[in-house]
């Protein structure tokens, strides 16, 4: 009787860390601003799809596109804009929700074998810390990660449905849903993520007959097809050269090239080869120090299993296994990377890692899930409090010194950047922010930031014509006030 009022003690604690967790990171959304460079670049092109009722054309200025990455994320931030007004929540707000819809996603498969699976893939998946990151951060990835998901849990589930059943025909209509927004989310990329695996799975089960055969690909291919090349194709016409940019540069050059200068909108994120698995190891935290932890203390203690679950469908363990790993192992290859590649493998992962967890039959387990969940939310609120006030907040957004400007400037005179606009500056002014590159660029009355400012260095005319205002990390505000010819 005691051990069972542990494990439902511990069991309890869980769901009540796990639901903090949830609640503290939608609400967190709206405290703390849009941070450079992603996330207020992004915002602020959702912003310009907005204000010019531009729903095809992304737009990177108001009169440069953005080719960059292709329009869903970007529809459903702007319809939370029109939605719910232009703040940092509502640009937040889409991509939390389709993080709930991953988390369901990846306990479909599961949601037959009892609440305590349910528990533990939630929490694996939601507090490895990309996850939670990416879970109301203003970026393309969890959108397609909700696409993949899509695509590989209903391959998953027609695989073990009856032909010409009911729901062999919704697990097809969903199945295509997934691949139109990974297209629509990022791209060919999706068939990268999703193809690879499920054909190597279905090559080493020896399986590629029935995939074939159970999966109406031609159809599938055509219906995909009808949803999305209309968009590419209006896309192209609109901005000539999209396509080229888009296919080959983004999707060859920028994997193969580590240093590919032709990036036109920020710097090529050189790294390593084969550095993707670090990323990964630091993507999951804290579950690579705490469920070794967990193992040690299961030896230790000698904590009683429970039998193999019987598996319904040969093949299930390599399925997760190399739809979770598969990220890493394509981009090992590649030395332009970013930690969020993994994001699309963490659903498998999650799923993988309960066959194991949910085996061991004590409250150790809920005890030590529940330190990770913690964890990540002690790291959650470090991260937004360093976002609020800090010197990492003045590096990473302008928000600062733009309001700062916004208080002070009492005639219109307009806000200048030198050397370059940082994004959120962009989108806190609602595009109004300029740039300079020489004083005589300058009108007779404005307002100036400079990062790191040497004033010791300008000629003596151009220091009597510019004020301090205020500080704002390295940053600096001055006014300029033109001096006036005899």
């Amino acid at each position: 009787m005691g051990a069972w009022a542990q494990q439902d003690k511990a069991t309890k604690f869980l769901w009540f860390s796990f639901a903090l967790l949830l609640l503290i990171r939608l609400l967190s959304m709206g405290w703390y601003p849009l941070m450079d460079s992603t996330e207020a670049r992004y915002a602020d092109v959702a912003r310009r799809m907005v204000e010019k009722s531009d729903w095809i054309t992304l737009w990177f200025t108001d009169t440069d596109p953005f080719w960059g990455k292709p329009p869903f994320s970007f529809w459903l931030t702007a319809l939370s804009f029109k939605l719910f007004g232009q703040n940092e929540f509502a640009a937040r707000l889409p991509h939390f929700l389709s993080s709930l819809g991953v988390v369901a996603l990846a306990l479909y498969p599961v949601k037959n074998r009892g609440k305590r699976w349910i528990l533990h893939v939630s929490v694996l998946l939601f507090a490895a810390l990309l996850f939670m990151v990416s879970s109301a951060a203003v970026i393309t990835d969890m959108t397609l990660t909700l696409g993949s998901t899509l695509v590989m849990v209903s391959v998953w589930q027609l695989l073990q449905s009856p032909e010409n059943s009911k729901s062999n025909l919704q697990w097809h209509g969903w199945m295509g849903l997934g691949w139109v927004i990974g297209f629509l989310a990022k791209g060919p990329l999706v068939l990268v993520v999703c193809g690879a695996p499920i054909f190597l799975w279905a090559l080493y089960q020896k399986q590629l007959l029935i995939l074939w055969t159970r999966i109406a690909w031609i159809k599938g291919l055509l219906g995909v097809m009808l949803f999305t090349l209309p968009w590419y194709i209006l896309a192209e016409l609109k901005t000539p050269g999209f396509l080229n940019y888009f296919i080959v540069g983004e999707h060859f050059q920028r994997f193969v090239d580590t240093a590919w200068a032709g990036d036109k909108y920020g710097v090529a994120h050189a790294e390593t080869r084969g550095e993707i698995w670090f990323d990964a190891f630091i993507a999951t935290l804290p579950w690579p120090l705490l469920l070794p932890l967990l193992a040690i203390i299961a030896k230790i203690r000698s904590l009683p299993k429970a039998p193999s679950l019987t598996l319904n469908t040969q093949g299930e363990h390599s399925y997760w296994l190399l739809w979770g790993l598969w990220p890493c192992v394509f981009f090992t290859f590649s030395g332009n990377i970013l930690w969020t590649y993994v994001l699309p493998g963490l659903p498998a992962l999650a799923i993988l890692l309960a066959f194991w967890t949910t085996r061991i039959k004590s409250s150790a387990v809920e005890w030590v899930l529940s330190c990770g969940v913690l964890a990540t939310l002690a790291g959650l609120l470090f991260y937004v409090d360093q976002c609020r006030d800090s010197d990492y907040a003045y590096r990473k957004v302008t928000v600062s010194v733009v309001s700062d400007y916004q208080k002070r400037a009492q005639h219109a005179e307009p806000l200048y950047f030198f050397g370059d606009v940082p994004f959120s500056a962009s989108y806190y002014t609602q595009g109004q922010a300029k740039v300079f590159h020489d004083w005589a660029e300058l009108p007779d009355s404005a307002y100036v930031v400079f990062d790191q400012p040497n004033p010791d260095a300008w000629p003596a005319d151009i220091r009597a014509q510019l004020t301090y205002q205020s500080s704002h990390g390295e940053r600096q505000l001055f006014l300029w006030q033109k001096a006036k010819t005899q």
